[in-house]
């Protein structure tokens, strides 16, 4: 038999984590009779008395919000890091090891409006979101070792406030998820000479098999390692270690490839898409990091609707990650649908 990589099942390693994944796509056609989420609602005012991160408005913690016109941020009132931590660690067994970790939790409000999502702002509103996630990477990893930019967005990802937010995490620790690229980055590098990414990016310009959106600076794909059913990966063309380091033309066309890859997103099951987002940029300290690429993952759970999602369970949390739909599939649906918002049509 003739091996079919659209058809028989097969594994597919990623050189960022050194993990494999398992990938089924005969699984399609299974019929689905397991849980369906609610369908989301997603009829909100531009402003929303009662919600704690709309302009001017009380926050849970008791603080006020300014009556703040663009991007806002501030420190999170019940964070999960703290600058005051004391420092301590404790490797007394090698079985109960545990070290204290300082660090800065803040929430970066998109807009004031409150029923704003990325894709529906403009191209102007957004790049200030961009401009605002390079001024904090500036800003805290003059004291911690890795910045973490991310957005959950929707309540099936978790998110406890509808307004349009991201998050910022700083912590003096490489995280284990940044960890693992570091390894697999280094490896690269040493073995090749050449940026992981860098390559990985002009192969995907070439081949256009999972490319879902690109203009002359930025690239979004489906990678050939993905895990969730349509996740992807954003990345820069140039190699660009950190977000501020990108150029006034790339923070612009990065809000354009933004706006038109979240509005296929919204697009594809017509609904605001769920998923956690966030940057890799190499670390903050006075490390040297040439094998390091600027990037960004986009995880949604969706997996056949707006109401049927992946779940990670079973052999996902036993063996390893397993997903149905290939990645050259979820790239071409995600492809071919329309720029224009489905709210705008």
């Amino acid at each position: 038999m003739e091996f079919d990589p659209a058809n028989h099942p097969h594994r597919r390693f990623n050189p960022l984590t050194q993990e494999w994944i398992l990938v089924s796509p005969h699984r399609t056609k299974r019929p689905w009779q397991g849980k369906q989420e609610d369908a989301p609602i997603d009829k909100r005012p531009e402003y929303d008395p009662a919600c704690y991160l709309c302009s001017g408005n009380t926050r849970a913690g008791g603080a006020v919000n300014p009556k703040y016109t663009s991007t806002f941020v501030f420190d999170n009132d019940f964070g999960a890091l703290l600058k005051d931590t004391p420092l301590l660690s404790s490797q007394d067994s090698p079985l109960l090891r545990f070290e204290t970790q300082c660090g800065t939790s803040r929430v970066i409000c998109f807009s004031p409006r409150h029923d704003l999502t990325l894709p529906e702002m403009s191209v102007e509103e957004i790049q200030n979101v961009v401009n605002v996630w390079a001024d904090q990477v500036v800003e805290l990893g003059k004291d911690y070792k890795w910045v973490q930019v991310f957005e959950n967005k929707g309540a099936i990802m978790g998110c406890s406030n509808p307004h349009p937010h991201g998050q910022i995490w700083a912590g003096s620790s490489m995280p284990n998820e940044a960890f693992k690229e570091e390894q697999g980055r280094k490896n690269y590098f040493d073995e090749h000479g050449t940026v992981l990414l860098t390559d990985y990016a002009a192969l995907e310009t070439k081949q256009q098999e999972r490319v879902v959106a690109e203009n002359d600076d930025w690239l979004v794909v489906v990678p050939y390692w993905a895990t969730w059913p349509f996740e992807t990966l954003l990345l820069p063309r140039r190699h660009v270690l950190r977000l501020p380091d990108l150029n006034d033309n790339e923070r612009k066309s990065l809000a354009e490839i933004l706006k038109l890859h979240l509005t296929k997103y919204d697009n594809l099951f017509e609904v605001s898409f769920p998923y956690s987002m966030g940057w890799h940029g190499a670390p903050t300290d006075d490390g040297d990091y040439p094998h390091w690429q600027l990037h960004a993952h986009f995880y949604p759970p969706l997996l056949r609707s707006a109401t049927v999602k992946k779940f990670m369970v079973g052999y996902e949390m036993m063996s390893e990650s397993q997903r149905d739909i290939t990645a050259e599939q979820a790239a071409e649906r995600l492809k071919q649908l329309s720029d224009i918002h489905f709210k705008a049509r």
